[in-house]
């Protein structure tokens, strides 16, 4: 990372769509700010546990924790070719009379990781606060559209209805299993403590007089000065916390961007059919040679930025695979990448899906449209089941059905004429129904199902507790 530009983390997702608040979480202040805090910490718990170190050297540890010189760490680095070991040295610059205690007894990933995990405990929150705005979004669309009849898919062939807020839920419950994912993630999270150099706390122990009392509670009190619980510290380790846990906080994101791309898929699609449409400005434009077009830019934007995170989460993966014994150091380079890009990634998409949930745009009359072209054919299996319960023989009226429907299909097809599959089964006889009593079943209400129920309940029981008392962010506002 540049000296020149440590406010922010320089990466492609952050030109457009990452926010000032993701970058700053993986920015230098706050990586070298928190390395601070946590000596700061140690020191004030190895002096209220009895260790020769005063109150007056925590204070002037407390006393310039923000002002970093970083040139200075940096020539040091240089010089000395590690990072820690540069910043103890900056910090006891302007720190003199505490620079004997800074780092006492510790190793490296006593800043190093401690710090990961604060820095994954306030991303995770932040993605937290983004996913509930998303889904409060596509809770507000999901009660507006709970009854109006759409065509549904399978094998992107249409089936029978449902309705427009009935497919929303299907995005929301998959958003919602991640925000459980997300919370779980939260709730687990543990600091790696004051384990030493192999996990032992053999220094700890050696600087306490053996008292391993005092060593648990030295980190029970760093834990809670940096906001866990006292006792949110991994109960063993090697030198640094399990790489298995930012795997699985990279999984965690994974499964957003999975959910983010079969949504935006979905509404590419629908776009494509003319029934819905992500935002579009007035002076928008989505073709330089083709003036008319309408392209679906933003739902584009997250797939691909979908497709990175879930390939981006096997890197994590295979590091937790190679630590090898208590730790060797190829995992530093990766993570430091994979991580942040990761959070930055998934901090983009749900920016996106902020914007295009809370401005998407419904076109009832084409969606009816294409509804009645394809009702016929859903009618039929109404037909059959009325036909039966006159006497018919339910596999002979299915084979008529499935000849007319192919000749109707044929028809349409092949020579752009309507479809007149209602007026062939009226003509055939085995069916035994009036022109007005099969109009009467072309009324698409009649075969949504219990759609809009289903959209009330699913609103009521699982997505109200998560809004209830929800801080929602405010929308983003794009430039494209």
């Amino acid at each position: 990372m540049s000296q020149n530009n440590l406010n922010s983390y320089e990466s492609p997702f952050c030109t457009r769509y990452a926010s000032k608040e993701m970058q700053y979480i993986f920015s230098a202040d706050k990586k070298f700010t928190t390395w601070r805090k946590l000596w700061v910490a140690l020191a004030r718990a190895e002096h209220e546990l009895g260790l020769n170190v005063t109150a007056e050297q925590v204070a002037e540890l407390e006393a310039h924790v923000n002002d970093i010189d970083y040139e200075a760490a940096a020539a040091e680095e240089r010089r000395r070719r590690h990072d820690v070991m540069s910043h103890v040295y900056a910090y006891g610059l302007v720190c003199p009379n505490a620079k004997g205690i800074i780092h006492l007894g510790a190793t490296s990933c006593y800043v190093g990781d401690n710090t990961d995990v604060i820095i994954t405990r306030d991303a995770l929150n932040l993605v937290r606060g983004k996913l509930v705005r998303v889904i409060a979004n596509l809770a507000k669309f999901a009660e507006t559209w709970k009854s109006l009849p759409c065509l549904a898919y399978t094998h992107c062939q249409p089936a029978q209805l449902t309705t427009v807020g009935k497919r929303a839920t299907l995005w929301m419950n998959e958003l919602i299993m991640d925000l459980q994912e997300i919370d779980t993630r939260i709730e687990r999270l543990q600091l790696l403590g004051s384990k030493g150099t192999t996990g032992t706390q053999a220094s700890f122990m050696e600087l306490f007089h053996g008292d391993g009392a005092k060593v648990r509670e030295l980190e029970r009190k760093i834990a809670v000065e940096m906001g866990f619980a006292p006792d949110a510290v991994v109960p063993v380790s090697g030198q640094t916390y399990s790489r298995k846990v930012d795997a699985m906080v990279l999984n965690a994101l994974s499964g957003i961007a999975q959910s983010a791309m079969k949504f935006a898929n979905d509404l590419r699609l629908l776009q494509s059919f003319k029934e819905m449409e992500e935002p579009f400005e007035k002076d928008q434009i989505g073709s330089s040679a083709m003036a008319y077009k309408r392209n679906p830019m933003r739902s584009e934007r997250i797939c691909a930025l979908a497709r990175y995170l879930i390939t981006d989460c096997l890197n994590p993966a295979f590091t937790a695979g190679t630590q090898w014994f208590e730790r060797t150091l190829d995992d530093s380079a990766n993570k430091r990448i994979a991580v942040a890009e990761g959070f930055l990634a998934a901090d983009a998409i749900l920016n996106i899906m902020m914007n295009v949930t809370g401005g998407m745009v419904v076109y009832p009359a084409v969606i009816r449209q294409r509804v009645m072209n394809e009702l016929p054919f859903m009618a039929t299996e109404n037909v059959i089941m009325d036909a039966v319960e006159r006497g018919g023989d339910r596999q002979e009226l299915h084979e008529h059905i499935r000849q007319h429907s192919m000749a109707a299909g044929a028809q349409v097809k092949e020579k752009g004429l309507q479809n007149d599959l209602c007026a062939r089964i009226i003509a055939d006889p085995i069916f035994g129904t009036t022109e007005e009593e099969l109009n009467a079943k072309l009324d698409p209400s009649n075969y949504i199902g219990r759609s809009a129920e289903q959209v009330e309940e699913f609103l009521a029981e699982c997505v109200k507790p998560i809004l209830d008392g929800a801080d929602l962010a405010e929308d983003v506002e794009l430039t494209v």
